[in-house]
């Protein structure tokens, strides 16, 4: 059975209350204020079991304009409007505002409903309807039925209940395809239950004991109970009005305005990207940076217009740009949204969310702007490099793009199959789905190239770059699965060659020239001779040599001719080989050595015996044990 939720509008008095207990013997009138004084000031539930046997939610929203912003939580869920004028009063300030509101909110269906005709005579109530019928031209309303009806004596209650029925059948079911969320409209503590929540199922569904998490605060939490229309369930879905009993946190942990969600879905955001639209009545213009108040699902925030193309928008004018909020708010693509001044507190404006946690703007930027219109115009495929684009080295999951695109999951997933195909995208991390646009994996591979190439050219004697330096100098947002996914495209279309932990270009080799291969003999030949006791470079060279040669001397270790065992301080490796082996036999033979015993057994100085012991226990050969060395057990 489809999912469909009618909400009530309309100006203070008129009937609105009163119609829904007519029609369903539920009163939504439930806090002793609104009893006492008469008037709906929180949002109030019913449901209607129509003749066909479809069952409709219902929302009683408040009329008073004091309550304007309980009225928008209320419109936000809605698929359809009943839009209520009283015959004796016809059209009021309330009744505009709440038209305007539920046509920025994309409200499309809905039918006029005229209370109180008892009280009018037919002269009257045909002059009310005429006016009734003229106000509606050029709204989403226009052409809609007009129902006479009197909740006192029942007139035409059967017929309204016709017309819902018939509205209710044209209405084309919306997709639960994407992740759970729910607006939260209502917060209370039931005895024996603990805390409950209401609100319409926005997207996906939610079922008894799944883990969901509360928005902006990102506290988890789970669903001890799901009830719809009173009735318990196990899973409540798009469309439903429903209410859920959460465990583990209490009243004060939740508020109107909060979302609950599928975990790990929703990004908190104190900016957000939007299309929209003024009012045709708007008074005067808004200005950059004018204070507004932004309201979106069940929500009321403070905050500020950026106009990123222009310094103000005037009556009627569409425009693309950024909110800067007070708060943090959790939306997704495409949600709706209604933007009131600051003071006085009107509607002014409205339209849906383009971009539900983007970075900050410049003004005037034309890549912006472009992004963002694709964003509002372009086809799905589109839009999804635009987020994969922007999300840059660090790639965007199937996850992260869910409420991104607002495609829902099924169709997503067609898509980015489609892409990968044409390799428009590639996937670098199969296992969290984690995706780059091809044209930025191919950016990243230059760069890592002319990194490379660049290292040969300022280290002509080094046989190639390490793995960890390269990948520090691509930037710290690539992730290592990012990288190897790199190395190994690099590798596997030889354009990088990868020995152990060194890479290198494959036409690169160290190549001396003829002086170069004269200094290196001289320093090798000289350290090759010291044996145990070779020369620091400064003692076989100098001036402009002694700089020339430390590039030698790592060659020559990177060649494994040579070790440093210390600053200034080389060994070849056959000399250091014979310390080692004659430290080895001694110590198997008598467990531990002192400095003094290492010094009979070399006939080393401290200036040779200090440096080498210390080579000797960062290279995991011996350890020190207070002034004693003894062999590691690995060794």
């Amino acid at each position: 059975m489809k999912q469909i939720v009618l909400g009530t509008a309309g100006h203070i008095d008129h009937g609105k209350t009163t119609l829904i207990k007519a029609l369903t013997g539920i009163e939504t009138d439930r806090l002793k204020e609104e009893k006492k004084r008469g008037i709906t000031i929180e949002l109030g539930f019913a449901y209607l079991d129509l003749p066909s046997g479809q069952r409709l939610g219902i929302v009683d929203v408040p009329g008073h304009e004091k309550f304007v912003k309980n009225m928008v939580a209320g419109a936000a869920g809605i698929d359809m409007v009943a839009l209520i004028i009283a015959a004796d009063e016809g059209v009021m300030p309330q009744t505009r505002e709440h038209m305007d509101i539920c046509s920025l909110l994309g409200v499309e269906k809905g039918l006029v409903v005229l209370t109180k005709v008892d009280m009018v005579d037919e002269e009257w109530l045909e002059l009310v309807t005429e006016d009734v019928n003229e106000y509606l031209e050029g709204t989403f309303l226009e052409g809609a039925n007009v129902l006479p009806v009197s909740s006192t004596t029942g007139q035409g209650l059967d017929e309204l209940k016709a017309e819902l029925d018939r509205l209710a059948g044209e209405m084309t079911e919306r997709s639960a395809q994407g992740p759970f969320r729910l607006p939260v409209d209502r917060v209370f503590t039931m005895k024996g239950f603990g805390t409950v929540v209401t609100g319409t199922v926005v997207d996906g569904k939610v079922e008894l004991g799944q883990e969901i998490e509360v928005m902006p605060q990102g506290v988890k939490a789970k669903v001890r109970g799901v009830q719809v229309h009173n009735e318990e369930v196990e899973i409540a879905r798009r469309g439903q009005r429903t209410a859920i009993n959460l465990q583990g946190l209490g009243k004060s942990d939740l508020n109107r305005g909060d979302v609950l969600s599928q975990s790990g879905v929703l990004t908190p955001s104190l900016w957000v990207d939007v299309e929209l639209t003024a009012l045709e009545d708007m008074q005067r213009p808004l200005k950059h940076r004018a204070p507004i108040r932004f309201h979106t699902g069940s929500s009321e925030i403070m905050g500020r217009i950026m106009l990123l193309d222009r310094d103000e928008m005037a009556a009627g004018e569409k425009v693309l740009c950024q909110l800067r909020l007070e708060n943090m708010v959790a939306v997704a693509a495409g949600d709706r949204l209604v933007l009131r001044s600051y003071s006085p507190v009107t509607t002014i404006a409205g339209g849906h969310i383009l971009h539900p946690h983007p970075g900050r703007h410049k003004r005037n930027q034309p890549v912006v702007m472009a992004d963002l219109e694709t964003l509002r115009s372009g086809d799905p495929k589109d839009r999804i490099i635009v987020h994969v684009r922007l999300a840059e080295a660090k790639g965007m999951s199937l996850k992260e793009l869910l409420p991104l695109t607002n495609l829902g999951s099924k169709v997503l997933n067609n898509l980015l199959s489609d892409m990968l195909s044409k390799q428009e995208l590639v996937r670098f991390d199969k296992e969290n789905g984690v995706f780059l646009e091809a044209k930025v994996l191919a950016g990243l591979i230059e760069n890592a190239e002319n990194m490379v190439g660049e290292y040969h050219h300022l280290n002509p004697l080094k046989p190639g770059i390490s793995k960890e330096e390269l990948k520090q100098r691509l930037g710290r947002d690539i992730s290592p699965k990012l990288f190897n996914y790199i190395l190994k495209k690099m590798t596997d279309g030889n354009t990088l060659k990868a020995e152990k932990d060194i890479l290198r270009l494959p036409g690169h080799e160290v190549r001396l020239a003829e002086d170069e291969e004269a200094l290196k003999k001289k320093l090798l030949n000289a350290i090759e001779k010291g044996g145990f006791t070779p020369p620091r470079p400064r003692e076989v060279v100098e001036g402009d040599d002694l700089k020339h040669a430390k590039e030698l001397l790592r060659h020559m270790v990177d060649e494994g001719v040579l070790v440093k065992v210390k600053e200034d301080l080389y060994y070849h490796h056959e000399s250091l080989n014979e310390i080692k082996t004659r430290l080895g036999d001694y110590l198997k033979e008598n467990e531990r050595i002192t400095t003094p015993e290492f010094k009979d057994l070399t006939g080393l100085s401290r200036k040779y015996l200090i440096p080498l012991l210390e080579y000797f226990d960062t290279s995991l050969f011996t350890m020190r044990v207070g002034e004693e060395r003894i062999l590691r057990k690995r060794s």
